[in-house]
C-alpha cells in the first residue's frame, strides 16, 4: 500500500499527461508491491521556498507497510528524484521523506489492515 506524496511549486499545465500513471507504474517495480495497492498524490503549484528560493522545489513523502530501510531507501531516492525530475525539479531541490506505516495504522475496505489479515486467517 505505498502511498506517493509529491508538493511541488510545478504548474498544472506542466506536468505530463501520463505523470500520475506512470509515477504508479515505476513506484510499483521500483518497491515490489502490486500496481493495484500503490496510491500516488500529486500537490501541483504550491507556494514554496527551500533554500531561500521560490525556484522550482518539491516535498516527497514516501510511505510504505515494509519495504523502507537505510539502503532501500538510497535506491528509492534515485527513482523518486528522476521521477520528480520530470516536472522540472533539481536534484537539489527537493526533500524526500521515508515513513515505514504499521498495518495497525492503516484503514483499508472498513478496517485496518491487520484487521484484513485477522479476517483472512493470517494471524
Amino acid at each position: 500500500m505505498p502511498i506517493v506524496e509529491i508538493n511541488t511549486t510545478t504548474k498544472v499545465a506542466d506536468i505530463p499527461s501520463d505523470f500520475l500513471v506512470e509515477t504508479s507504474k515505476t513506484i510499483s517495480e521500483m518497491i515490489g508491491k502490486p500496481l493495484q495497492t500503490i496510491a500516488v498524490h500529486l500537490h501541483p503549484e504550491q507556494l514554496m521556498a527551500f533554500g531561500g528560493s521560490t525556484d522550482p522545489c518539491a516535498l516527497v513523502s514516501l510511505k510504505s507497510v515494509g519495504k523502507i530501510s537505510q539502503d532501500e531507501n538510497i535506491k528509492y531516492a534515485q527513482v523518486i528524484t528522476e521521477i520528480v525530475g520530470r516536472l522540472g525539479v533539481q536534484p537539489d531541490r527537493m526533500y524526500i521523506i521515508f515513513t515505514d506505516l504499521v498495518r495497525d495504522n492503516v484503514g483499508l475496505k472498513g478496517t485496518t489492515l491487520s484487521g484484513l489479515d485477522k479476517l483472512a486467517g493470517k494471524i
